[in-house]
């Protein structure tokens, strides 16, 4: 079943439970892939890798907010953004660890011959494509630069 699919099952459970916090979370997302649909001006259906990327942009924009609005000390802004976050990971994959993450970095850098930061945009694209959905690009990056300096 498409992430669009789940995503309009699990908005009319919200609506159903009046979950409001679910509720706008799962419309956001909803919006977004419809965006993403029209965005190319042909009404196609969109990949399951573009699905997760649009899930983890929306999860990623709950982080970033949530995160901010800690460090300002409003709490009563942070809690309902973790909520919808929450809401949201629910339709991301497994996420891996960091020591996953740097086994597939330091494969990848041995099978490329990888051996500088030169070579860092290579070894990026390969385990950024690889990793898709499982992992965040900042770890993943900061990953590849800690094995290319090594």
């Amino acid at each position: 079943m498409s992430l669009q699919k789940q995503v309009m099952d699990k908005m009319k459970e919200a609506m159903k439970a009046k979950d409001t916090v679910a509720l706008q979370a799962l419309r956001a997302v909803k919006s977004a892939f419809l965006l993403a649909k029209t965005e190319t001006g042909v009404q196609e259906e969109l990949s399951e890798e573009q699905e997760i990327k649009i899930i983890q942009k929306q999860v990623k924009q709950r982080k970033d907010s949530a995160a901010i609005f800690i460090k300002q000390n409003r709490q009563d802004l942070a809690e309902p953004e973790l909520a919808e976050l929450a809401v949201l990971e629910q339709f991301l994959p497994e996420a891996l660890s960091e020591e996953e993450i740097e086994g597939v970095v330091i494969a990848t850098i041995n099978d490329l011959g990888a051996s500088g930061m030169k070579d860092m945009g290579k070894v990026m694209g390969i385990v950024s494509k690889e990793l898709a959905g499982q992992a965040d690009g900042k770890i993943i990056s900061t990953l590849v630069k800690k094995n290319l300096m090594s």
